[in-house]
C-alpha cells in the first residue's frame, strides 16, 4: 500500500499503464553557423506553439477549460522574448539549441523551485514541460505517449502534464498515479477536471508499478494498492459500486426533507467560514448553518472588526435562511490559537499552542474583544434563529461565564431598546476528552451540544493531526473516539438538549449508521456533501443502524470497525 495526496475523489481500478519519466535525449556539440542554429530553435518554437494551439482549441471544444488555459500559458512562457533573446545569447556562444534550451529554461526551473510555495513551484513543472516540447520538436522525438492507452488503465507517471492529457482517450483512464504534484497542481487541476480519482505525490511510484499490474487508486483517502489481494479488490468494487450508485442518486434528493429510511428526521446543515460560503449552503439545500466560524473573519482583516461589521455580517448570513424550517445559524464564538494566527492581536508565541492560550481561553481573558462580539451576535439574532457555540470546552466554569457575559450584554441592549433573540441559545462544541467526560455536567449550562470530531479525535488520541508520522492514530473509527461520541449524544439527550456535529465524521458513509443509532439530532457538512449526506441518511432504518452500533461496539481496533464497517456500508 503507497499514501499520496488524494486530489480527485472517486475509487479507479484498473491495470497500471506506466508512462516513461525518461528525459530527452540528445547529443551535445558545438554549432559554427550560430544564425541557422537560431533559426532551427525559433521554427522549433512556432512548431510547439502551434501544437499546443491545436491541444488547447481541442480541449476548449471538449469543455476542458482549464487545461486549455494552462497549455495557452505555456505559449506565452515560451514567447516571452527576454527568455527566448536569453536562449539565443546561449546558442551565440556555440552550443546547440537543445542544451541552450535546457540550460536556460533549466534556471527558470530552478528559480521557482526556490521560492518554497506550492502554486510557484508548479511553475516549474510548467518549465519541464515547455523544455521537454521544444527539445522533442528539435530531435524529432517525444516524451511517452498516451494515445494508444488501452482501457480500464491507471497511468503511472512522473508528473502528469496539459500536454499528456491532450492526447489521451480519457474514457480509456480509470485512475492517476504520480510521483509528484500536490492539491495545486496542475495534475491536481486536470485530475479533477476530468473527473478521474487521482492520488499524487507517491514515492517511488515509478520504480515500483509495472505494465499490467492490477491498481486500485482510492481518491478518497490518498491510498493506492499495487497487486491487491481479492479480499482488497471486492471491498473496492463494492465502495465503487456504492459510489457509483451515490451518484447517480443524489439528483433524486434535492429539496427533500433528510430522514431515515424508517421516516425519522434529521437537520442537515452546513459548515461554513464566510458570507460566499453561507451563500453557497444556502443554495446546497441545507436546512441552515451548523457552524460558521468567525475567526477568517478576523484573520482576512489588518484590524479586528468591529461590531457594526460583524453584526452585518451576521445578520446577512440569518437571512439567507429565514425562510428555512428551523433555519438554526450556529455562531461559534472566535477560535483563534493553535494553527489560527491572528497577528494583529499579538499572541505570544507558544510551545504547544494546540494545548495553549487559545478559543475561549483567549476571549475571556479579552473580554472587550468578547463582548463586542457577543453583543454583535445578540443584535443580529432579531434577524434569524442564530444560536451561540463556544468552542474548546474544558470545564463548566467556563460556560458559566459566558452565560454571564451574555446576560449582562441583553441587561445592556435593553436599556438601549435594540432588539435581540430573548431566548437565545448559548451551547458547547464538544471537542476535549474532559468535556466528554462531564458532558452530563455540562449539559446543565448548554442550550445544545455540537461534537467537533477533528479536534476530539486529535485530543483523544494524542495524535497532532497534522503531523504525518500519526497520521494512522488520527481517525474516528478508533474505538475511543466511538464511545466517546455516544457518552456525549447520550448525555445530550438525558438532559434533553439537541446535539449535532460538525466534524468530518458527519458526512462519512461509514459513520451516518452509528451516528443514527446513537441518536444524533443534526448532521453539519460542507455544502458540496450536503446531498450525498442526506442520500446516504435516507438509506438505513433506526433498527438497522442500531445493529451495526451494537456489533461496532464489540470490536477492539480501528481497523476491525473499518473493515467491517466497509462491508457493512458498501454491500448494502
Amino acid at each position: 500500500m503507497f499514501r499520496g495526496i488524494p486530489v480527485s475523489e472517486g475509487i479507479g481500478i484498473g491495470k497500471a499503464y506506466v508512462i516513461s519519466g525518461k528525459k530527452l535525449e540528445y547529443e551535445k556539440r558545438n554549432v559554427k553557423n550560430t544564425t541557422a542554429e537560431k533559426e532551427r530553435f525559433r521554427m522549433a518554437v512556432k512548431t510547439f506553439c502551434e501544437e499546443r494551439e491545436n491541444m488547447a482549441a481541442k480541449l476548449e471544444a471538449e469543455g476542458s477549460l482549464a487545461q486549455a488555459d494552462i497549455l495557452r500559458g505555456h505559449i506565452m512562457m515560451i514567447q516571452d522574448p527576454f527568455m527566448t533573446s536569453q536562449i539565443e545569447d546561449q546558442i551565440d556562444t556555440g552550443i546547440c539549441a537543445e542544451q541552450a534550451c535546457e540550460e536556460e529554461l533549466g534556471i527558470y526551473r530552478e528559480m521557482f523551485l526556490s521560492v518554497g510555495d506550492e502554486i510557484t513551484e508548479q511553475r516549474a513543472a510548467d518549465v519541464d514541460d515547455i523544455c521537454c516540447g521544444v527539445i522533442g520538436i528539435l530531435t524529432g522525438c517525444s516524451a511517452g505517449s498516451v494515445a494508444d492507452i488501452p482501457p480500464g488503465s491507471v497511468i503511472v507517471v512522473e508528473e502528469l502534464t496539459p500536454s499528456m492529457t491532450a492526447e489521451m482517450n480519457k474514457a480509456n483512464v480509470v485512475g492517476i498515479v504520480a510521483e509528484k504534484g500536490g492539491m495545486t497542481s496542475h495534475s491536481a487541476i486536470i485530475a479533477r477536471s476530468l473527473g478521474i480519482p487521482a492520488v499524487l505525490s507517491v514515492p517511488g511510484a515509478m520504480s515500483e508499478f509495472v505494465n499490467q499490474l492490477n491498481v486500485i487508486v482510492d481518491g478518497n483517502d490518498g491510498i493506492v494498492f499495487p497487486d491487491p489481494c481479492e479480499d482488497t479488490l471486492n471491498d473496492y468494487r463494492a465502495q465503487k459500486k456504492f459510489l457509483d450508485e451515490e451518484r447517480e442518486g443524489l439528483k433524486a434528493y434535492e429539496n427533500r426533507p433528510t430522514e431515515t429510511a424508517d421516516g425519522t428526521k434529521h437537520e442537515l446543515c452546513c459548515n461554513v467560514g464566510n458570507l460566499n460560503d453561507a451563500t453557497d449552503a444556502a443554495e446546497s439545500g441545507g436546512d441552515g448553518i451548523g457552524l460558521f466560524r468567525t475567526e477568517f473573519l478576523f484573520m482576512s482583516r489588518d484590524s479586528m472588526p468591529d461590531e457594526e461589521l460583524q453584526f452585518e455580517t451576521y445578520k446577512k448570513a440569518a437571512e439567507l435562511f429565514k425562510d428555512k424550517e428551523p433555519g438554526n445559524i450556529i455562531i461559534r464564538t472566535l477560535d483563534i490559537g493553535g494553527d489560527k494566527a491572528v497577528p494583529y492581536l499579538e499572541m505570544k508565541e507558544e510551545d504547544n499552542p494546540f494545548l495553549g492560550f487559545r478559543a475561549i481561553r483567549y476571549c475571556l481573558e479579552n473580554t472587550e474583544l468578547f463582548k463586542t462580539q457577543l453583543r454583535a451576535i445578540l443584535r443580529a439574532s432579531a434577524f434569524g434563529n442564530i444560536k451561540i457555540m463556544v468552542p474548546l470546552v474544558t470545564e463548566v466554569t467556563e460556560m458559566v461565564k459566558v452565560r454571564q457575559l451574555v446576560d449582562n450584554i441583553k441587561t445592556d441592549l435593553d436599556e438601549e431598546k435594540i432588539d435581540y433573540d430573548k431566548n437565545i441559545q448559548v451551547g458547547a462544541m464538544i471537542e476535549t476528552p474532559s468535556a466528554s467526560l462531564i458532558a452530563d455536567l455540562l449539559a446543565k449550562e448548554c442550550d445544545f451540544f455540537s461534537i467537533g470530531t477533528n479536534d476530539l479525535t486529535q485530543y483523544t488520541m494524542a495524535a497532532d493531526r497534522g503531523n504525518s508520522k500519526v497520521t494512522y492514530l488520527n481517525n474516528y473509527l478508533e474505538p475511543s473516539v466511538i464511545r466517546s461520541i455516544k457518552h456525549i449524544i447520550e448525555c445530550a439527550k438525558c438532559a434533553d438538549i439537541p446535539v449535532g456535529m460538525c466534524g468530518e465524521a458527519a458526512a462519512d458513509p461509514l459513520m451516518i449508521p452509528l451516528l443514527i443509532a446513537f441518536g444524533l439530532d443534526e448532521f453539519s457538512v460542507s455544502p458540496k456533501a450536503v446531498l450525498k449526506t442526506r442520500y446516504n441518511i435516507s438509506r438505513w432504518s433506526v433498527a438497522d443502524a442500531k445493529d451495526i452500533a451494537e456489533h461496532v461496539l464489540t470490536l477492539s481496533t480501528a481497523g476491525e470497525i473499518q473493515r467491517y464497517l466497509r462491508r457493512t456500508v458498501y454491500n448494502k
